[in-house]
C-alpha cells in the first residue's frame, strides 16, 4: 500500500504539491526536491563548474524556494521558477568570486574523423565507452558559462526555448545563437558517445542525501513558524 501511495504522490504534477505543501503538508516537499536534484545539479554545473559549491547551492536553493513558495503565485511553472533561484544563487556566487566569462573558444574541426569512429565502432569498443562519456562530459564542462548552460538546459535537460528564455532573462534569439555556439564546439557527431541521463549524473544516494538535509531545514522552519504562531 505505501508503494502504491508513493507512486501516487511521485506522479502528482508540481502545483498540487505546491498547493498541499502551503496547506501544511510540508512531508511533501522532498517529492519536489527529488524531483528536481537532477535538474538543479546538471544547471548549477553548467554555470558553476564546482560539484561540491553546485551541491550547497541547490540545498541553499531549495530552502530558499520553501520559505518563499507563499510567493510562487502560480504565473509561471515551478520549475521555472526554482529554476530560476538556483541561477540566481550561482550567478551570485560568480559575482562574489569575482570569476569572469571566456568567450574564445577553439572549435573542434575533427566531424569526419568522429564520424567514421561512430561507423567502425565495433562491440570491443564498448569497453572504452566510459572513457567517452568522461571526455564529453568534460568538453562539455570546458564550454564557457553563457554556452555552457544554455547547451545543458536545452539539449540535456530537453527545456523548451520559451523556459530557458525565461530561466535566463535573455532573448529568445539568443537562447538559438547560445545554443548553436555550444553546438559548433562540440560538433554534432560528439552527442553519438553519449546518452543524456549519463551526463553530469546526481546520483540516488546523493539525492537522498539532499532530501533529508533540506526536509531537517524544512521541518525547523516549520517549528519557528508554529511557536511564533502560539
Amino acid at each position: 500500500m505505501k508503494n502504491v501511495q508513493n507512486f501516487v504522490l511521485e506522479n502528482l504534477p508540481d502545483n498540487e504539491i505546491i498547493a498541499r505543501v502551503l496547506q501544511g503538508q510540508k512531508e511533501l516537499y522532498a517529492v519536489i526536491v527529488r524531483r528536481y536534484n537532477q535538474r538543479l545539479y546538471k544547471v548549477g554545473m553548467a554555470i558553476l563548474n564546482n560539484d561540491t559549491e553546485v551541491e550547497d547551492v541547490m540545498q541553499v536553493t531549495y530552502i530558499n524556494a520553501y520559505e518563499n513558495v507563499s510567493k510562487f503565485a502560480f504565473r509561471s511553472t515551478f520549475a521555472t521558477w526554482i529554476t530560476r533561484i538556483l541561477i540566481n544563487e550561482c550567478l551570485s556566487r560568480l559575482k562574489k568570486g569575482g570569476k569572469s566569462i571566456a568567450l574564445n573558444v577553439p572549435v573542434i574541426e575533427n566531424e569526419v574523423y568522429y564520424q567514421r569512429m561512430k561507423e567502425t565502432l565495433t562491440p570491443a569498443a564498448e569497453l572504452v565507452n566510459s572513457e567517452l562519456k568522461m571526455i564529453l562530459t568534460e568538453a562539455i564542462r570546458q564550454l564557457p558559462e553563457i554556452y555552457r548552460v544554455v547547451f545543458i538546459m536545452r539539449e540535456i535537460e530537453n527545456m523548451n526555448v520559451a523556459e530557458t528564455k525565461q530561466c535566463l532573462d535573455i532573448s529568445e534569439a539568443n537562447v538559438k545563437v547560445r545554443l548553436n555556439r555550444a553546438k559548433a564546439i562540440l560538433k554534432n557527431a560528439l552527442s553519438a558517445f553519449y546518452k543524456k541521463e549519463d551526463i553530469l549524473h546526481f546520483h540516488l544516494s546523493r539525492c537522498d542525501r539532499m532530501a533529508e538535509t533540506v526536509m531537517m531545514h524544512v521541518n525547523q522552519l516549520s517549528q519557528h513558524i508554529e511557536h511564533k504562531q502560539a
